[in-house]
């Protein structure tokens, strides 16, 4: 019959709808497992959600997963205050937009150092692509997921500095729970590598040393 589609998608939002209020009425199904934040409440999507899924914006914001990607950051060790930038200029050479700007630090003498003394992005034209991160070979560079950068005046308030790009890796940390767990297990594989390398390249020198040794008593017992 004409229109039976209309009255079935009618009576599909009228349930939706009812249930909302239902599941409203108890602790919404929409504030299972959410956390708070001195920024707001952040909440999940689980699959036992019921009703309709609204939030109260700003003051409640969805989870973003963890592959979602916006303006570029600047990771630095959180337990020495060091930059993992090293200035080596790659980001800004893979960057398609040309929107990342860089000064590498120096001493007084005019010798490089390998840290940025500026390091600038250009949000109102950077595309969020994600090259930058994907070519950083320090793992310095990453994607935030600060999406509300809404300013009055384009520049400078989208020239964003080394200042307002850096942040701890503790942030990154629960940004990318994922990611950093197999960074920090492959960082420490690495390290046990090179230990590893370490100590045999010191029994061998050990062996060596005391092989000479040997001989060296030797000659000089025939020679006796």
């Amino acid at each position: 019959m004409f229109g039976t589609g209309i009255i079935r998608g009618l009576g599909v939002t009228l349930k939706r709808t009812v249930t909302t209020f239902v599941d409203d009425i108890g602790q919404a199904s929409r504030y299972i497992n959410s956390i708070d934040t001195p920024a707001g409440k952040i909440l999940q999507q689980p699959p036992e959600v019921k009703g309709l899924f609204t939030i109260q914006y700003p003051e409640e914001k969805r989870q973003l997963p963890e592959n979602f990607r916006f303006i570029p950051m600047l990771v630095y060790e959180e337990d020495t205050g060091k930059q993992r930038c090293t200035a080596c200029g790659i980001c800004s050479k893979v960057c398609p937009s040309q929107c990342i700007w860089i000064v590498r630090d120096q001493t007084k003498e005019g010798k490089p150092i390998p840290r940025p003394k500026e390091f600038y992005i250009d949000a109102s034209i950077c595309m969020s692509c994600g090259l930058c991160a994907e070519f950083c070979p320090f793992d310095s560079i990453k994607m935030n997921h600060d999406y509300e950068l809404a300013v009055y005046d384009r520049f400078p308030g989208l020239i964003l500095d080394l200042e307002e790009l850096s942040v701890p890796t503790s942030y990154y940390a629960a940004l990318y729970p994922k990611a950093w767990e197999a960074e920090e297990e492959a960082r420490r594989l690495k390290e046990e590598r090179k230990r590893a390398r370490a100590k045999k390249a010191a029994a061998a020198k050990k062996a060596a040393a005391a092989k000479k040794a040997a001989a060296a008593k030797k000659t000089s017992s025939k020679d006796e």
